[in-house]
């Protein structure tokens, strides 16, 4: 047996009080869709001003007429009942016009808001839909404007509740005005009005979302004779995957799932699809050989780095089988804090990732969060609020994921955002989804989040002072343990901020220093990539042993910048002075060159053919 149907707070807030109050505004999410019990056990979702008017008919109200800036006046009635029925008191009040609606325009509100709040006999109500687009500015009112709102700010004071009905209970012929938010109207009509009672109407919370659910789940395929437990567990994951949305969009899940053929018990899926838009799950695209084999891949690009590596891949692992994807509210698909010394392959391993699951490792977005150090450079991720510059053309970071849901984003040495920025994520981490400045929902259920940081590589002094935590001279097992210990102290005690480290969980992977043996095989690559690429030009260059070893000298002498110090040393070394050589050489193509001995930024360059 369902729970019987409980109203919300604000309904009961409503109900409550309209024998004490002339008038009412109702604010907030007043556009969506209201949870309504249009029968004992059979609940459905309606309009604000449907759910509205069934609130006054259960209090004893006659009619309920309905004021729209565009249509004019209109009865308000119940569902499958015929306006016609009523319609005489339209034409008694004087707002019948062409075509059975009412006048429009303020100027036939105001006409109108006496004749409604005056009228003797049975309590009438009237919903003043879309108020605030009555006004041009509610702080400079125009002559028509400022007489309408008068009469209603003097109709509310006037007014006195009579007794109507059997049991005669007091009645106002009650207004409601319905805006977005309380300051559309004029402060002056609004302050200070002990007539008047605002009542905000807050976005669905979870009683809601659940009381909807079984009467969205019952038409989709397999419902109808599904067991009582697999329904409840369809419908928890329709509870759970929907947590923030309006009832709206729920109500539109239910309608996709329909015309899509979705079954009840693949309800996730349909939500998916309605939040990213994307008819298949990119996820289940990717090859599992890829993943199985994608170790020796990666090693391939990311050198020396395996406890790093294997890390990385059970996170991918998991986004693609979905283990412990209870993601309530649609939580990323998988999150990865990338920490270590400048240059060991953070960067590189998030572009081969991407590689992995899209063969492009172009297709990350990606984040450089040294341009994100100002206070308000929040605003450039999400996008300018109402009224600011920028406002039309919305956040880098929201339009990015509108774009491609299903990506890898990479947010480049975190530690560099301000904290306001890092705040963003906590909303990311949480609920998998943030609101542009535009006010759109952006999810984030089908991203792989990535952050890199050289947290914890160094550490403040007592002093004040800038100083080595850790050392290349140290095992990674110290270095692993010193990195994690400097990154929790400084989101907790320098940020003041360690619930977003609480969000990240295990998934901190610390890299290790580029050790010789490894440093050794990243100089050949990076030497044996230049004379191929010389190759491809048809320029035939080899080095003699000799300078080989000097260049490895010269190369791998300070390895405190990783892999990135050994490009330099590269470029320094032979890079630079080979171009010149050539240069000045006037190699065409179809030469041979032989480097036969080589120091610090110069070489000799013997032979051609």
């Amino acid at each position: 047996m369902e729970p019987k149907h409980q109203f919300s707070r604000w309904e009961r807030d409503f109900e409550r009080f309209l024998p004490l109050k002339s008038q009412f505004i109702l604010s907030g999410n007043v556009r969506d869709l209201q949870v309504v019990e249009v029968q004992p056990g059979v609940v459905t979702a309606q309009p604000l001003n449907q759910c509205v008017a069934a609130a006054l008919r259960r209090a004893g109200y006659a009619n309920t007429i309905l004021f729209q800036p565009l249509a004019g006046f209109s009865l308000v009635s119940p569902p499958g009942e015929a306006a016609s029925a009523t319609a005489g008191l339209m034409q008694e009040l004087g707002l019948t016009a062409e075509g059975g609606q009412g006048r429009a325009g303020a100027e036939s509100l105001a006409t109108a808001l006496d004749k409604i709040v005056k009228r003797q006999g049975e309590p009438v109500a009237l919903i003043v839909d879309f108020a605030a687009r009555l006004l041009t500015r509610p702080t400079d009112l125009n002559a028509a404007e400022h007489y309408l709102f008068t009469q209603a700010l003097v109709l509310s004071q006037q007014t006195a509740p009579r007794p109507a009905g059997a049991d005669r209970r007091p009645f106002f012929n009650t207004v409601i005005w319905i805006v977005e938010k309380e300051g559309d109207l004029p402060d002056w009509f609004i302050v200070g009005n002990p007539r008047l009672r605002h009542i905000p109407v807050p976005r669905p919370d979870n009683r809601a979302r659940r009381a909807l659910a079984p009467a969205l789940l019952r038409p989709l395929g397999g419902a109808s004779q599904a067991e009582p437990e697999s329904l409840k567990k369809a419908q928890d994951e329709f509870v759970d995957g929907t947590e923030g949305m309006l009832l709206i969009d729920i109500n539109s899940i239910s309608v996709l799932a329909r015309v899509e053929g979705v079954p009840f018990d693949k309800i996730a899926d349909a939500v998916r699809r309605y939040k990213v838009g994307v008819t298949e799950d990119p996820w289940l695209q990717i090859g599992r050989e890829k993943i199985k084999n994608a170790e020796s891949f990666i090693r391939q690009r990311v050198k020396g780095q395996s406890d790093a590596v294997v890390h990385m891949l059970d996170i991918v692992k998991r986004a693609v089988t979905g283990v412990g994807a209870g993601r309530r509210g649609g939580r990323p698909r998988g999150v990865a804090f990338l920490a270590g010394p400048t240059g060991v392959g953070k960067t590189e391993l998030a572009k081969t990732i991407t590689s992995l699951l899209f063969g492009d490792e172009s297709a990350y977005i990606r984040f450089d969060m040294s341009e994100f150090s100002a206070e308000h450079a929040d605003q450039r991720l999400l996008g300018a609020p109402p009224g600011y510059i920028g406002y039309d053309a919305g956040g880098e970071l929201t339009n990015a994921i509108r774009e491609k849901p299903f990506s890898v984003v990479l947010f480049d040495e975190i530690e560099k955002a301000h904290p306001r920025v890092l705040d963003k994520f906590l909303q990311i981490l949480d609920d998998g989804v943030l609101t542009s400045g535009r006010g759109d929902r952006v999810y984030f259920s089908e991203a792989l989040i990535v952050f890199t940081s050289n947290l914890g590589i160094y550490r403040m002094t007592d002093s004040g002072e800038r100083e080595l935590n850790v050392s290349p001279q140290e095992p990674y097992e110290v270095v692993k343990q010193r990195v994690e210990s400097e990154i929790e102290r400084h989101f907790k005690f320098v940020l003041n901020r360690p619930e977003i480290l609480n969000r990240m969980g295990e998934n901190i992977i610390v890299f290790d220093f580029i050790r010789e043996d490894i440093a050794g095989q990243i100089f050949q690559q990076m030497v044996a990539n230049t004379l191929a690429d010389l190759k491809s030009q048809e320029l035939e260059v080899s080095l003699a042993p000799e300078a080989m070893s000097s260049l490895q000298a010269l190369c791998l002498a300070d390895l405190s910048n990783g892999g990135r110090g050994i490009r330099n040393q590269v470029e320094a070394n032979l890079l630079n002075p080979l171009a010149r050589a050539l240069f000045d050489a006037d190699a065409i193509p179809g030469s041979s060159y032989l480097v036969s001995s080589l120091q610090a930024g110069r070489i000799t360059l013997e032979g051609a053919a």
